[in-house]
């Protein structure tokens, strides 16, 4: 081995010293940039995430374990397969239901970043709380909204929430629609689903990527009118630790 080899592999080393030095130590939203460094330097980073991750257990998911768990999950090497079908086999978030409904597809549509199946799917998630004639239709009455198990509506939210570093989900749409003083108009163009007096048209001219605006999604009410997104915003569910 060349003395330059040595000394890149000397370097290299160092780095992800300093960068595992800084994942421990930083605040959240400096987590979220090294992590995307840390996967950049290779089979090393990973590694770092993994021993990462084992030190965040049990302590409830964050967006930097979410984030971390995800670029293992997309790197898709047999270390880090093997590692999270050990630790997470079910995925970071706890997949918690009053009602038995199972998460897991919605959870690997989320990883994956497919927010447009993921959203058809909550959809049909929320019509599976709200009983079989909901199922039948494939839309919400917002009296159904009303009794939804505040454990599972949690579970969705933690979901869209974790895996789109903050951006998506019910409790983001609730926290912008309490700032604008429930004011639904201007919800509705700050979220992107309305430019002046034009409708976003689904599922075209919807974003489905975390390019788009904070609180773009889920489609909540899948654009039924405003009172299934009222009830949903209005849930009890957010008011909860959780």
């Amino acid at each position: 081995m060349t003395d330059q080899m040595t000394a890149s592999i000397t370097g290299d080393s160092s780095k992800i010293a300093e960068l595992k030095r800084q994942l421990q130590s930083s605040p959240e939203k400096k987590q979220l940039q090294l992590i995307p460094e840390l996967v950049s330097t290779g089979a090393a980073g990973l590694d770092v995430l993994m021993e990462f991750l084992k030190e965040q257990q049990p302590t409830p998911v964050n967006l930097a374990t979410g984030l971390a768990y995800q670029s293992l999950y997309q790197a898709d090497t047999p270390i880090a397969n093997e590692f999270l079908q050990t630790h997470f086999p079910t995925g970071i978030v706890p997949l918690s239901s009053e009602g038995g409904i199972d998460y897991r597809p919605l959870q690997q549509l989320l990883v994956k970043q497919d927010f447009l199946a993921a959203d058809r799917h909550t959809l049909e998630k929320l019509c599976e709380l709200a009983g079989p004639a909901a199922v039948q239709r494939k839309w919400l009455y917002f009296s159904e909204v009303e009794s939804f198990p505040s454990t599972d509506l949690q579970t969705i939210n933690t979901l869209w929430f974790i895996h789109s570093q903050g951006k998506f989900g019910f409790s983001v749409q609730r926290d912008l629609w309490l700032s604008l003083n429930k004011n639904w108009e201007k919800l509705w163009e700050k979220i992107g689903w309305k430019t002046g007096n034009s409708w976003t048209r689904y599922p075209g001219e919807f974003t489905w990527n975390l390019s788009a605006p904070v609180g773009h999604l889920p489609l909540s009410n899948q654009l039924r009118g405003v009172r299934v997104i009222a009830s949903l915003l209005s849930h009890p569910a957010w008011s909860m630790k959780g």
